[in-house]
């Protein structure tokens, strides 16, 4: 089994590959197989989100590049973009993970939420698709998040406001 505890330089050189759906690139702690099937185990720092493109490094020395494997989700569209705004708002309101793509929202499947942007007014349909939600405002953009507070949600995505208050407090 190839042992990753750390991330490798991004302009690192690639070896092997490993699909993970998003819920699995938010695990620290994880048994999985890389693309060519050879089992592999995750032990990295609490609370970082795997993001496809990220480097890993293995024991052995040789590198992983995670890919965001393709996945059930919802897909939401419009061409107005007040209307996708106030979706992203109804969503972003109840701490989905979001995808947000020109004239498209990508959500996980769940059929209330759904059917409540259907009600809204947009075109909502499922699809089987690669999933990269946004990080979150408080996250690091374009790579992992190390989350500096506690997260509610539990993906680490960095402090809340009330931990930015406290801070400034001290």
């Amino acid at each position: 089994m190839l042992l990753i505890e750390s991330l490798a330089p991004a302009n690192t050189t690639a070896t092997e590959r490993l699909s993970l759906s998003f819920e699995l690139r938010c695990k620290s702690r994880l048994r999985t197989k890389l693309d060519s099937g050879e089992e592999a185990g995750l032990f990295l720092e609490r609370g970082a989100i795997l993001r496809a493109g990220d480097k890993l490094l293995g024991k052995d020395g040789r590198v992983v590049e995670v890919v965001a494997a393709p996945e059930k989700v919802i897909e939401a569209r419009s061409n107005d973009p007040l209307l996708l705004a106030r979706a992203a708002y109804h969503l972003g309101n109840r701490h989905v993970p979001v995808e947000v793509g020109t004239g498209v929202l990508r959500f996980g499947r769940d059929h209330v939420l759904a059917e409540m942007l259907r009600g809204l007014g947009l075109t909502i349909s499922e699809t089987e698709a690669p999933f990269e939600p946004e990080s979150g405002a408080y996250g690091n953009h374009g790579g992992h998040a190390h989350p500096q507070g506690h997260s509610a949600d539990g993906e680490g995505r960095g402090p809340r406001i009330h931990d930015m208050l406290l801070k400034g407090k001290r």
